[in-house]
């Protein structure tokens, strides 16, 4: 009963950090990446679909990303919604294709987006707590129904703490690979 709830915890806390790496993903640091066009809409066909949907997506140059429309008919669509994406970038159609140069980051908007990464990595941190204390409450739980006695809850709540420590430690080291990417110029 107990290892099932460990277990959960784990794959609660795994997923937070999943959940952070990609956020880190869709911020911008100087160089082009892909996973930045992921939460552009496109209105095309009378519907709402993910760029994703309506071409491909690439990364041919270190600051410029393409994106192959599969209809021709769709390119002006696209290049409006990556253009309205607030994205700070300027589509241009040649096409089929939309380039999307990305134009590198003054030092004012690099420290803007070191502070969005810090505060969705504190945002990781208080949900991997929130994880520990619902294992906690479990294990709480489980003591005073006689599931488990003392030891064994002395035993499983410092496990519960090392797995929290060692997932704060990995969103940290996340952090700081990102801020030092945004630090490269």
């Amino acid at each position: 009963m107990v290892k099932a709830l460990v277990d959960d915890l784990s794959r609660r806390m795994d997923s937070t950090l999943e959940s952070l790496r990609k956020d880190f993903a869709g911020l911008r640091t100087g160089r082009a990446n892909a996973a930045m066009l992921d939460g552009i809409m496109v209105d095309v066909y009378g519907s709402v679909m993910p760029l994703n949907q309506v071409g491909t997506v690439a990364v041919p140059e270190p600051r410029m990303i393409s994106v192959q429309v599969w209809d021709k008919g769709s390119v002006k669509a696209v290049e409006k919604a990556i253009a309205e994406a607030n994205l700070g970038l300027n589509p241009q159609a040649d096409g089929n294709l939309v380039r999307i140069p990305v134009p590198p980051l003054s030092e004012e908007r690099r420290n803007e987006i070191a502070k969005i990464a810090a505060k969705y990595a504190e945002q990781a941190r208080v949900a991997i707590r929130n994880v520990r204390r619902d294992g906690m409450d479990g294990l709480k739980k489980a003591e005073k129904d006689s599931q488990i006695t003392e030891d064994e809850h002395k035993s499983w709540s410092d496990k519960i703490q090392k797995m929290t420590d060692e997932h704060i430690k990995k969103v940290d080291e996340l952090l700081a690979t990102k801020e030092k990417d945004l630090r490269q110029v």
